[in-house]
């Protein structure tokens, strides 16, 4: 069955074609909540509710738009109300205090890769860090924008649809968050 006769099918009550759709998707939106989330926990929540949401509101999907575009809208917007909430909400620091000095929760991770080069291992941490800061820096469009089209690997027409916005506003947005990310790279580039 091709997608459009799934999605039909589902909005007609087949739930074997409903859990078509979603095995389809679901890692596609988890992919996306955890790069935008960077919370496992949180990316879990907004995956289920996504997938509620389409359940409970797939009648009013008219085919005005692609269903990967229908339901990356409703999981951005899951997201962004998430990113929202947190600002609101004290965020729990990556660098904690400790008796011994600043401690950094990241380098505490074990690296499982079986190259263990030191001095590679230290430019890719600093180029982590680096990455991370600056998209902590960035507005929740533009690292949204920057994360679908480079971690997602989206096109910029689909991004503005799934953000609700122009093709044309999907790539202003990603030029400003490449240069930020660029200038904050300018030396490891």
């Amino acid at each position: 069955m091709d997608e459009a006769a799934l999605i039909r099918a589902a909005q007609a009550g087949d739930q074997d074609a409903f859990e078509q759709l979603v095995r389809a998707y679901d890692q596609s939106v988890l992919r996306l909540a955890l790069n935008l989330l960077r919370s496992t926990e949180d990316a879990h929540d907004v995956y289920q509710e996504t997938f509620l949401r389409v359940y409970r509101s797939l009648n009013t999907f008219r085919f005005d738009c692609s269903f990967h575009t229908w339901i990356y809208r409703i999981a951005t917007n899951l997201c962004l109300d998430l990113l929202r909430k947190r600002k609101v909400r004290k965020e729990e620091a990556t660098v904690v205090d400790t008796p011994g000095g600043p401690l950094d929760r990241a380098d505490s991770l074990e690296e499982g890769r079986a190259d263990g080069d030191p001095q590679r291992r230290l430019l890719s941490t600093e180029m982590r860090i680096r990455i991370h800061k600056v998209l902590g820096d960035m507005t929740a469009r533009e690292r949204m924008v920057f994360e679908m089209r480079h971690y997602q690997g989206m096109r910029l027409r689909a991004i503005g649809e799934v953000l609700g916005t122009s093709e044309e506003a999907a790539k202003n947005c990603l030029f400003r968050a490449t240069q930020k990310m660029r200038a904050a790279l300018g030396d490891f580039i």
